[in-house]
C-alpha cells in the first residue's frame, strides 16, 4: 500500500506491506468499497486482506496449483479464482469454496477471470487453451469465443460491461462484443501481451507488452501512444540497463487521468494522461 504525494520523482511512499504469501503474488484486486484487497499467489492460495489493519482476514485453500487470477463480484459478496490446475472456483468471503466449474471448463491454465456486469449475470474467463468463455450466473457456458492463435495471458472488461479485450502469446489484443458474442477487431500489440486495462472515462484500451505500453483509441482503432524505455525520465537518474525491463501490470486511476505500470525491474512507473 502506498501513500500518494503526487510529487514528480517521488509520486508515492510505502505505507504498509501485506505479508503472508509464501510465493509470488500473481494478481491483486481491490473491493469496490476499497476496504479489502484480494490476492492470488503461486503458493496455491488466495488471501483476503483488511486494508484498514493490513492483516489477512481469510485464507482460501483449495487450488492444487498456482492461482493466476482473482476477482470480486460487483457487490463484493463472492470471489472467483482461476488457476494453473485448470479450474475456476467460486468462494464466499468466509473462505469457503462453494462451487468448482468442471463441465465445459478450460483444458489448460485459467489466466483471467472477470465479471462483465453489475448484475453478476455474466462472467468471462480466459486461458492457455486460446479460448475465452462467457458464463451465465448459474455457471452454464453461454458462449465460447475463439480467435487467438496463442495462449491468453490477459482478460479485461470495459466499464459498461459491453466489451471484452483479451491478449497473449500471439501479440494481438482482440476486442469482443459481449452483447452479441462476436469479435470486433484485432489490435496489433507487436509483442506478447502481459496485461490489459480499459480506461474508466475514455474509450481507450491499454496493453502491457514485452517491450512497451500501448494505448489505443477504440473509436478509430488507432494507437494513441507507445511508451518504451526511451520515454523521458524512464530510468529516473539511473543508468540504462543492457536489457530493458518489461511491463507486467497495469492500473488506471479512478478518474482515468493516471496510469500505473509495474515493471520487471521492480519499479512502478506513473504516467499522466492528458485529455
Amino acid at each position: 500500500m502506498w501513500t500518494l504525494s503526487h510529487e514528480e520523482g517521488n509520486y508515492g511512499v510505502p505505507r504498509r506491506s501485506l505479508i503472508g504469501h509464501s510465493h509470488f503474488v500473481q494478481d491483486v484486486k481491490i473491493s469496490s468499497d476499497a476496504q479489502f484487497a484480494l490476492s492470488g499467489s503461486w503458493d496455491n492460495t488466495l488471501r483476503l486482506w483488511d486494508l484498514n489493519t493490513g492483516v489477512t482476514s481469510r485464507v482460501f485453500v483449495g487450488h492444487t496449483k498456482e492461482v493466476m487470477s482473482v476477482t470480486f463480484s460487483p457487490e463484493n459478496r463472492q470471489i472467483v479464482s482461476g488457476s494453473r490446475d485448470r479450474t475456476i472456483r467460486l468462494w464466499n468471503t468466509l473462505g469457503d469454496c462453494k462451487f468448482v466449474v468442471e463441465q465445459d471448463s478450460h483444458t489448460s491454465w485459467v489466466t483471467g477471470v472477470a465479471y462483465a456486469n453489475t448484475a453478476n449475470s455474466m462472467l468471462i474467463t480466459g486461458g492457455w487453451d486460446k479460448k475465452l468463455k462467457v458464463w451465465s450466473v448459474d455457471w452454464k457456458l453461454h458462449k465460447e469465443l475463439e480467435g487467438h492463435t496463442g495462449y491468453i495471458n490477459a482478460t479485461a472488461v470495459s466499464p459498461d460491461g459491453s466489451l471484452c479485450a483479451s491478449g497473449g502469446k500471439d501479440g494481438i489484443a482482440v476486442l469482443w462484443d459481449l452483447n452479441e458474442g462476436k469479435k470486433l477487431t484485432n489490435l496489433s500489440a507487436e509483442g506478447i501481451v502481459n496485461a490489459l486495462a480499459f480506461n474508466p472515462k475514455k474509450y481507450w484500451l491499454v496493453a502491457a507488452t514485452e517491450h512497451a505500453i500501448k494505448i489505443w483509441d477504440l473509436e478509430n482503432k488507432q494507437i494513441l501512444v507507445t511508451i518504451t524505455d526511451e520515454a523521458p525520465g524512464f530510468y529516473g537518474n539511473g543508468k540504462k540497463p543492457r536489457v530493458p525491463p518489461s511491463p507486467l501490470s497495469l492500473a488506471w486511476s479512478a478518474d482515468g487521468t493516471v496510469l500505473y505500470t509495474g515493471y520487471t525491474d521492480g519499479n512502478i512507473r506513473v504516467w499522466s494522461a492528458r485529455f
